[in-house]
């Protein structure tokens, strides 16, 4: 017989002596995640304290909804965002639960993205207010931020076990934080978390949150996985956002535009350019061209370097835009239209994360004898070797479509697959018609509307 010990130190992780005697649940979990034994599935449950946790009414889903809207407020700023693990995906929770359909629209997205050893709850990238996390900046990005929901069963509140799991999170996650039924919280509870640098979110049954225990924000490493939901949060990320726009050209002739003297719109439209100026600017900024900032846009190091481009070429930005009026309406490959900006605009595009990626794993594909995979093909793919990043690269991240398109587990379901209705719009029109008009694909991209999946190519065009 194992005897059990009492200080997380004692498991060998890496992490200062704790103090703090760890219940059965505490133990359990620490257990399994390091496979050192397996546990009944029979436990007390209650708090440490032996309180009754049965009168608190939330479920899990409930109380995961309320820490979402306190953590990630919908109306919040264009740094952030956040996916709910699949698991809250399907329509009951337990058996014979179900789960409200608004509850479900605020989980909404839902990814599998794995942090630590496991999978959080919940995830998401923001600035957190000082109530929140006892540091609100990291360096230059908002921090990753996991969340473990515990609500109310037949066996009570596992407060414990959510602490720990949110302990494990802290593996590749910035702050973690644990969110209970506010009167599932012990004394013992607290000084665990405390102990283990793990928040604790309170929630009443009104669904006011409140900090009970405050994290602090920790540096580490992020994982492939992870990066995903930074990359979303970011300002080139395809959530809720579109480029917009479907030919590099436009996005090139805005840094030009905003060089220029004389206002932004006019000098798009007098060139012919382009008229929709925010969609311009928007995509211009997710290919890292320029920063939208509070006092207004600003040239990025890559933007000053397609202005110089210009100037080199023609002697002022404005002559440069004058070339872009030949342009105007052709339906010509622009790689082969006008090479040398051309050229330009593939580096700017293959700068853009997820064109890299894209690029290198079709490489892959084609070695491996796929010369010519479908979009049905790529995704699958792209699933097995980056799942996170590819949900979110390619599927909408509405309810209707991912609850249908992954399982609990996170895998794949093959029918949603199929329809074109399924996927992201600024990726598999957008991007793709981008990617085309660069030379690095072979075919243009299609809108949702009009895309058959298992006949959209997506090939290089040249393959090393």
């Amino acid at each position: 017989m194992i005897a059990c010990p009492t200080r997380l130190s004692e498991f060998h992780l890496a992490v200062p002596p704790v103090c703090v005697a760890l219940t059965q649940a505490a133990v359990r979990s620490v257990y399994r995640s390091h496979e050192l034994l397996s546990v009944p599935a029979t436990f007390t449950t209650g708090t440490a304290d032996g309180r009754d946790m049965s009168s608190a009414a939330l479920s899990e889903p409930e109380v995961l909804a309320h820490a979402k809207r306190r953590l990630f407020p919908a109306d919040d700023r264009s740094d952030t965002y956040a996916v709910v693990d699949t698991q809250f995906a399907g329509g009951e929770w337990l058996a014979g639960e179900p789960i409200d359909e608004r509850v479900r629209e605020t989980l909404a997205p839902f990814n599998h993205v794995r942090v630590g050893s496991g999978y959080p709850d919940l995830l998401g990238v923001r600035n957190m207010e000082s109530e929140l996390l006892a540091v609100e900046r990291l360096g230059e990005d908002p921090p990753l931020v996991a969340v473990e929901a515990k609500g109310v069963t037949e066996r009570g509140v596992d407060t414990e076990l959510g602490i720990v799991q949110a302990y494990d999170r802290l593996n590749g996650a910035n702050a973690a934080y644990v969110a209970v039924p506010a009167d599932a919280v012990s004394q013992t509870d607290r000084t665990l978390a405390r102990e283990l640098n793990v928040g604790v979110l309170g929630v009443d049954a009104s669904g006011r949150v409140e900090p009970v225990e405050t994290p602090r924000v920790v540096g580490n490493r992020t994982t492939d996985e992870a990066t995903a939901i930074r990359f979303q949060a970011s300002a080139q990320g395809v959530a809720n956002k579109s480029f917009g726009l479907n030919h590099p050209k436009n996005y090139l002739g805005y840094p030009l535009a905003h060089y220029a003297g004389g206002p932004t719109a006019k000098l798009l439209a007098a060139h012919d350019v382009v008229r929709a100026v925010d969609d311009a600017r928007r995509g211009a900024a997710f290919l890292g061209l320029v920063a939208e900032r509070p006092n207004g846009v600003e040239l990025t190091p890559l933007g000053r370097e397609v202005v110089r481009f210009a100037r080199a070429r023609y002697g002022s930005v404005e002559q440069a835009l004058t070339e872009f009026e030949s342009w105007y309406r052709s339906s010509q490959c622009f790689y082969d239209l006008a090479p040398d900006w051309g050229d330009l605009a593939r580096r700017v595009v293959f700068a853009y994360p997820a064109t890299q990626l894209l690029v290198e794993e079709l490489q892959t594909m084609h070695d491996d004898g796929h010369a010519r995979p479908t979009l049905v093909d790529l995704v699958r793919y792209l699933h097995e070797v980056h799942p996170s990043f590819t949900v979110e690269l390619f599927l909408r991240g509405d309810d209707a479509v991912r609850s249908r398109a992954l399982t609990a587990d996170g895998d794949l379901r093959d029918p949603p697959l199929r329809e074109g209705g399924s996927y992201h719009a600024p990726t598999v029109f957008q991007l793709k018609a981008m990617l085309y008009h660069t030379g690095i694909l072979t075919d243009r991209g299609a809108e949702p509307s009009n895309l058959d999946p298992t006949e959209d190519v997506w090939a290089l065009r040249e393959r090393v």
